[in-house]
Parts: C-alpha cells; sequence; structure tokens
C-alpha cells in the first residue's frame, strides 16, 4: 500500500469531526463550507476551507466563491503537499510502518470483530499472515484503504495543489510528520484505531458516501451529528489526531498571517469544526472568522 492511500484513508476517518456553528441565512445550498479570515480591524488576511482527501467519482464541489479565493490566495498551505510523489511516499511509509510489529495482526484484533476481520482479508485476496509483518497503526490504515472505495484520486487537496501551480504552497506537516503521528502512539491506541476500523468496515462505504454528502452540502448541523463518533470517541486518539494538530497548525497560521501574503487553508474537514477547530483556535487568537460558504 502505498502512503497517498493510507493518508486518503486517514482524511476519511477524520472527517467525523464537526461543528456546531448555525450556517447563515444567505448560505447557498449544496457547497462546502468555506471561512473567511480576518484581522481585528476586518482586513481579509485569507480563508480556511475543510476538504475530504477521499471521494467517490462525479461530486461537484467547486463555486465562483471558492475559486474567487483561490485567485486571490498568495499561498496554499495544506497538510502534506507531495501527494503525488507515490514512490517517495511509499518508500516511507514502508520504513516507518515495519519497524516493530508485535507478533500475528490477528491476535491483535478482537476476537469479536474475528468474521469482520475475515471479511477484510478475503476482500483484500491476501493470506491471514499477510499484515503480520506491519506494525498496528499501519495495518489499521492499509485495512480502512480495502474497506473504501472513495478515490483519492478525487481528493480535493490533490486537486487545489494542482490548481495552485507554481504559486507558493506550504505544508503544515508534510508526509513523515503526519504518519509519526501514528507510529508514535502506544500500542493500545493502535489497536483502538485496528479495531475502530474493522468494526465499522460494514458500513464504512454507506457512511464515507453520506459524510461525502453532508461536506459537499455545507452541511454543519449534521455534521456536527457525528462529534464523538469513530476513531475520535477515543479521547488519546482525539488529542492526538486532530486536537493537538490543531494547535500545532494554529501557530504555524498564525506565523504565516504575520506576513503579507494571504493564505489558502486547505486541510481535512474534521479540524474545521468545534472548540478544538481552526476557526475556533483563530478566532481566540484575536482574529475575525466568518463562514461565507
Amino acid at each position: 500500500m502505498s502512503l497517498r492511500l493510507a493518508l486518503s484513508a486517514l482524511g476519511a476517518l477524520l472527517l467525523a469531526g464537526c461543528s456546531d456553528q448555525p450556517a447563515p441565512a444567505s448560505q447557498p445550498e449544496s457547497q462546502p463550507i468555506l471561512w473567511e479570515l480576518a484581522s481585528a480591524e476586518g482586513e481579509i488576511e485569507g480563508w480556511l476551507f475543510g476538504t475530504i482527501h477521499a471521494l467517490p467519482d462525479g461530486v461537484e464541489w467547486r463555486s465562483a466563491l471558492l475559486d474567487g479565493a483561490l485567485a486571490e490566495a498568495d499561498v496554499l498551505a495544506v497538510e502534506v503537499a507531495s501527494l503525488d510523489d507515490g514512490v517517495a511516499l511509499g518508500e516511507l511509509f514502508t520504513r516507518l510502518a515495519f519497524d516493530d510489529p508485535p507478533g500475528p495482526l490477528a491476535a491483535r484484533v478482537d476476537p469479536a470483530l474475528a468474521d469482520q476481520y475475515q471479511a477484510l482479508l478475503t476482500r483484500a485476496k491476501v493470506r491471514r499472515s499477510h499484515f503480520d509483518a506491519m506494525e498496528t497503526w499501519a495495518a489499521a490504515l492499509t485495512l480502512a484503504q480495502v474497506a473504501q472505495q472513495a478515490k483519492s484520486e478525487n481528493g480535493v487537496d490533490r486537486a487545489l495543489i494542482r490548481d495552485f501551480g507554481t504559486r507558493e504552497i506550504v505544508e503544515f506537516e508534510g508526509a513523515e510528520t503526519q504518519l509519526r503521528i501514528f507510529d508514535d502512539l502506544p500500542e493500545k491506541e493502535q489497536r483502538d484505531l485496528l479495531n475502530a476500523v474493522i468494526g465499522e468496515t460494514e458500513d464504512y462505504e454507506r457512511d464515507i458516501g453520506r459524510m461525502a454528502r453532508m461536506w459537499q452540502a455545507g452541511d454543519a448541523e449534521q455534521l456536527s451529528a457525528l462529534t464523538g463518533e469513530g476513531i475520535l470517541a477515543d479521547p488519546e486518539l482525539y488529542e492526538a489526531l486532530l486536537a493537538g494538530r490543531n494547535r500545532a497548525w494554529a501557530a504555524q497560521l498564525e506565523n504565516l498571517l504575520s506576513a503579507e501574503a494571504r493564505p489558502f487553508v486547505a486541510v481535512g474537514a474534521a479540524h474545521m469544526f468545534g472548540a478544538d477547530g481552526l476557526p475556533a483556535l483563530m478566532e481566540a487568537r484575536g482574529y475575525s472568522v466568518r463562514r461565507i460558504q
């Protein structure tokens, strides 16, 4: 499995983040949420856009307002910029994924999930021992990719990076930093992640399609109903995969905003909502954040 597939799986899993912010009365229908970031004096400083890293074919998400903001932006800030470098990403994933596997993967799976695990192995067309050499987090991301059919090639981040062309693109994390978040998880949390992926297998495609529709429509109310579900229901995983990263990104974004260039921030949708989301964190730093789409 290449890292870019692992990253798309991560993005799909993390879309469970949501918001309790009400949509404005003028909010257009069927458009993903876009925020405008302004200084205390009201000067537009940049934009925040929650993305989804893998989508089914045929999902329309562009708008004139979004394209206008992209055209005005001087820099694009993303989680990982090198999504098309499959060789380097695959080598990185391999280097991290096989360091210290703690025995057969079947022994790391909750016995109650044995049937779902076997079904995933059958779907992947691999032997029962295929994942034994992988660390638990790596097996979890690989199995998540087996479970989904949404395509990373349709990912919004990838499209925005292409659109930005030769203009400046910065990474909040980069591929290695992002994967080391998983690699550094305690084994217990890695197993929680693994079992969450396996346990949600039967509903995975349905839920990813449902979340894609919610995201496409900018439906904050329905997205907010997903708060605390799936892997983000685990406090340690929530802190490691979402809240802690958001705090680090907010600090980096404030540094970007101290320059004259206006950033267009495009990161996974889960990072944009709730008290630990980027909009809330930037408001706490004195900026005005307004939903414009």
